[in-house]
């Protein structure tokens, strides 16, 4: 089923838990189309500009209860600590009566675990959709996300509508699991390119080239890249301070790992850019952006001399 064939405005109460970089501009598209929402975040105060738009504010994860509930959080355990307890999403599932409310996770999360997790859900009588994006904050305020969804046919009438409000490319790729493994391939290709690119400047920067000349020469042919579009300028500055997190690269390579190893395949390009990034994790630069592997690269030539 696509986006199309389940257009139209959602019929159910939607709420969004999670308003961090990617979860606050989401909702605001959400309020947007809906006219209606509710949100919950751990700090209060970050909804503030949602509840000046008209959106609800929870103050709890039972409140936040609805019958298509989107999380936008970094793993599943934050997920999973949103369940249980008095002021859980179970208790609050139960108060309104909802019977087969449908769970989002928008994070990037492995896809064993999460294919795990929506089997145990399911008896709870709760529906696991995985929906990770691909995107980052300017595709989350632009509403021009990459969604990438796993989920049993039956739900997606009900939440393919409210992804079309936030992704421009919205695509099914099979039941739970299946949206955490595609994003584990994208998740491949960016740490791979992130490296890649990083080489590239280092080897320039040695020669003495140019480097935003060879940006632009870079994107004018098959080496053209999004890393060079929204990322050149780290290299060229030598600053990495801002960004997607190095420590959140990492997570999602060891996702790989698992999944392929659950597969029987060996990746071993992947597996070299593992090593890069736990060294620059080791090395305390953790919070870095991503591009900063270009730091630990270049202290592989320092090392060398």
């Amino acid at each position: 089923m696509t986006v199309a064939e389940a257009s139209g405005r959602s019929s159910v109460p939607v709420s969004l838990l999670g308003l961090g970089p990617m979860g606050e501009p989401m909702a605001r598209s959400l309020l947007a189309a809906l006219g209606e929402l509710t949100v919950w975040n751990r700090t209060a105060s970050k909804a503030d500009g949602l509840a000046a738009l008209g959106a609800v504010v929870a103050g709890t994860p039972r409140e936040a209860a609805a019958e298509v509930t989107l999380t936008v959080l970094p793993d599943l355990a934050q997920v999973r600590g949103l369940l249980d307890g008095a002021d859980g999403l179970l208790a609050g599932w139960a108060e309104r009566g909802i019977e087969h409310p449908v769970l989002v996770v928008h994070g990037t999360v492995s896809a064993v675990a999460v294919a795990d997790f929506a089997a145990e859900m399911r008896l709870h009588g709760v529906s696991v959709v995985d929906a990770p994006l691909s995107g980052g904050t300017i595709g989350a305020r632009d509403g021009t996300l990459s969604i990438m969804v796993g989920a049993d046919e039956a739900v997606l009438p009900r939440v393919l509508p409210l992804f079309g409000h936030m992704g421009t490319t919205v695509r099914v790729l099979g039941p739970s699991g299946a949206g955490a493994l595609a994003k584990a391939c994208n998740q491949i290709v960016v740490a791979g390119v992130v490296t890649a690119v990083s080489e590239a400047m280092l080897l320039a920067r040695s020669a003495g080239l140019d480097l935003a000349v060879l940006r632009e020469l870079l994107q004018g042919g098959l080496a053209a890249t999004a890393v060079l579009q929204q990322k050149g300028q780290n290299f060229i500055d030598e600053d990495f301070a801002a960004g997607g997190s190095a420590t959140n690269q990492l997570k999602d390579l060891r996702f790989i790992d698992e999944a392929a190893r659950a597969r029987g395949l060996e990746l071993p390009v992947t597996s070299a850019v593992t090593g890069l990034f736990e060294e620059m994790i080791d090395s305390g630069r953790g919070e870095l952006d991503h591009t900063g592997v270009y730091l630990t690269i270049e202290e592989h030539g320092v090392k060398n001399d």
